[in-house]
């Protein structure tokens, strides 16, 4: 719940400054994608009953929130992302979902055969949303700059990337377990990144701003040299007119 959260404060910015900036839709998007399939998952349909009711909860909020996240970039994207997210992202998630659910519904008969289709898809899903910040990790290694990589989500991605690992193993459910053995590392990956740029973006600002009070200095300089000389020559035009 934390993890899909975490995009709050990000989304503020967007709002409060009408524009998404440097943000990348496409980690909203695939993350909607898993949170489809995992409920998809979940339900009775396809897993045993309600034995991943943990599954169904956390990942249908999941969906609304991220339907949103989405909505609220759509808005202020420049149109060049508009036709990304609205004519292919979306598009592709829907249409990958609802083959999913069809195939599963109607091509298998139990509950095994349906686990390990929609799984297997799931997997898929699962490593896309924790591989996609690397976009954003290439950013911020070329930018030196943690701007656009915020800490809660890197943090609350390598949390429940860690929890839903032991969760899988302790429920026997390779599943589950398995692409997060890919989002551990990818989330503490995120965290050094993080760390390590992040007191190189303050040393950077703090030069900026060093070099900008310096130059406001050399420039209240100038001109009180300019309205001393020109005192002085005011001064002797008044002597020799005297």
């Amino acid at each position: 719940m934390l993890l899909y959260t975490a995009p709050i404060l990000t989304f503020s910015r967007v709002f409060k400054k009408k524009s998404t900036e440097e943000f990348s839709c496409f980690p909203y998007v695939m993350t909607l994608l898993n949170c489809l399939i995992y409920t998809w998952y979940g339900l009775p349909i396809v897993s045993h009953l309600w034995e991943n009711l943990p599954l169904v909860t956390i990942n249908g909020v999941g969906i609304l929130l991220e339907l949103l996240f989405i909505f609220i970039y759509f808005c202020y994207a420049s149109p060049k992302e508009k036709v990304k997210v609205g004519l292919i992202f979306v598009p592709v998630v829907i249409v990958l979902f609802g083959v999913t659910a069809l195939i599963s519904a109607v091509v298998f008969d139990d509950h095994r055969h349906r686990k390990s289709f929609v799984g297997s898809v799931g997997l898929v899903a699962s490593i896309s949303m924790y591989g996609s910040p690397l976009v954003v990790m290439k950013k911020v290694i070329e930018t030196k700059s943690v701007e656009y990589m915020p800490f809660y989500l890197s943090f609350f991605s390598f949390l429940a990337s860690s929890l839903w690992l032991a969760y899988g193993l302790l429920s026997h459910d390779l599943f589950l377990a398995s692409p997060n053995m890919v989002g551990t590392p990818l989330g503490i990956l995120q965290l050094i990144l993080y760390f390590k740029y992040k007191n190189k973006e303050a040393l950077i600002t703090k030069t900026v701003m060093s070099k900008s009070d310096d130059e406001k200095n050399k420039r209240s300089l100038e001109l009180v040299v300019d309205v001393d000389h020109d005192g002085d020559a005011n001064e002797k035009k008044f002597n020799n007119a005297c």
